[in-house]
């Protein structure tokens, strides 16, 4: 999973929906830090926790 995060990507953690959709700060590894709406910057691990993709907007 965590070689298809990239920093910049729009992403949401499915079992904390209460954090909204965060923005990918860094990746190193398998942490990855995100900054989320409602929870702020936090350091996830990607080999336990799954990261979803936020699709941008299209058209």
């Amino acid at each position: 999973m965590p070689s298809l995060i990239e920093p910049g990507m729009r992403v949401r953690l499915p079992a904390r929906p209460d954090w909204g959709t965060g923005q990918v700060q860094s990746v190193i590894g398998d942490r990855i830090t995100v900054n989320f709406e409602h929870a702020g910057k936090v350091l996830i691990n990607g080999a336990v926790a799954e990261l979803e993709v936020v699709e941008a907007d299209r058209g």
